[in-house]
This record gives structure tokens, sequence and C-alpha cells, in this order.
């Protein structure tokens, strides 16, 4: 049956499209000329947003925090990215957002497991930063729900997708400074009331496509906390980061 299909359905690079080998192991492709512009995040990185840092020596034996959480209030405890915003890892995101690539949802679920692995804590509920109803009927899907819910089969975390509803409808983030971005998601997210008792005293991991300044994250987190959660962690499938 699996040879079959892969005479029907050779496998393809999930980012160009051109043909790759088959390994027989179920591995996730990318062709040779998309693999080196997919920059996994996979070494020392930010214990709080998840962003590649050098390797200090250490051997992972201390908390590394990159200089943008040093200097700003995360509400946030910890959080993991699986791939660096830019090349490959950019194109992916993008195709999945406004591209009806939602067959990039499993793998990218995958990759996201593996990195966000060390966040897991007993009792933690995995939720999406939801769209408001307006965006959501334009792109037919919340890109982050779709990607959340695999996510949380695969850490074994139950999944709660409307854990958090969007108030109102926000502007568009892209082509705002950081101060403009904070100010435009400011109690924009509020805990949906069907799932207050739910949440109480309970940590969550928050998932998301990409963190840049951090501040749809910290709206959400923020909400989450005011009504009453444990520690709230992230992960997302792509930091923007200046070097690159």
């Amino acid at each position: 049956m699996k040879a079959a299909l892969q005479l029907l359905y050779p496998p393809q690079c999930l980012s160009c499209g051109a043909g790759v080998s088959d390994n027989g192991a179920g591995a996730v492709h990318l062709c040779p000329a998309c693999w080196p512009e997919a920059v996994f995040v996979t070494g020392a990185c930010c214990d709080c947003c998840g962003a590649p840092l050098p390797d200090d020596g250490t051997g992972g034996t201390d908390t590394l925090v990159c200089d943008d959480c040093l200097q700003a209030v995360r509400p946030w405890t910890r959080g993991r990215a699986a791939m660096v915003y830019a090349g490959t890892g950019r194109k992916l995101v993008l195709a999945l957002k406004h591209g009806d690539r939602l067959d990039l949802a499993p793998p990218l679920a995958d990759w996201l497991a593996r990195a966000a692995r060390p966040l897991v804590v007993p009792g933690m509920i995995v939720a999406p930063v939801p769209l408001h109803l307006r965006r959501l009927m334009r792109r037919k899907y919340n890109q982050a729900a779709q990607v959340a819910g695999r996510f949380a089969r695969r850490l074994g975390l139950p999944h709660q997708p409307d854990l958090l509803v969007r108030r109102r409808h926000t502007p568009s983030q892209d082509h705002r400074g950081a101060a403009e971005r904070f100010a435009n998601q400011q109690d924009a997210l509020v805990v949906n009331a069907r799932h207050r008792d739910l949440l109480q005293g309970r940590p969550v991991l928050l998932v998301d496509d990409v963190m840049a300044s951090g501040a749809t994250i910290t709206a959400a987190a923020t909400a989450l906390l005011a009504a009453g959660s444990g520690p709230v962690s992230v992960a997302v499938l792509a930091r923007a980061v200046r070097d690159h």
C-alpha cells in the first residue's frame, strides 16, 4: 500500500514542491535547495522566547535569556521556537497562514513538539492564540489552532482551542514598531467565561505561529494570568530575530 501511494504521490519538498528522495522512515522532507535556508533552533536558546543563542560552553546547565527578554517584562515563564522566521521557515509559516496549505500543519506540529517538549509539566493545557471572527471568516481557519491541536496530541496534553477569545478586531501588526504593536494588542484578548473554572491554577502552553516583539503573546498570557491560570509558557513555530 505504501509503495503504491509513493508511486501515485511521490514525496515532495514541503517548501517548493520539488521531488525529494524517501528514506522510508516517514521523515519530513526538504529539498537540497530549501534545507540550508531552514534555520532550526536545536542548540542553545533563550529559555523565555526560544530565540537561538551562541553556545556559552556550559553544556546547557545554565538558563539562558536573550537581550530582548532581559529588557522587556514577559508575563510568561518559558518559551521555545521550532525555527527562525527567515528563509524556508518564513516561507512555510506564510504558506500555512495565507496560502491554504493545511497540509503543512502536521509536519510543523511535529517540529514544534520536539522543540517544546522541555516545557511540558503535569496538568498543562494547550491553547492557541485566537483570531477575531472577522479575520477568521476571511482566512477560513486559525493557523495557530490547526498546529496546536496536532501539537497537543503529540505531547499527550489536552487541547482547549477556545480557551481565549479575541473581543475586538485589531489591525495587522505588520509594519508597526514595537510600541505600536503592544498598544494594538492591549486588552484585545480575554479568557472564555465557560472555561474559567477549568483554568484555575492550571499551567498553560500557548501556541502561535510567529513571535516578533511578543506583543500578541503578552496580551494572551496577561489575560490567562488575570483569569487565574498557573504559569504560562509559549511555543511558536518561528521566532523573528535581528540577525536574520
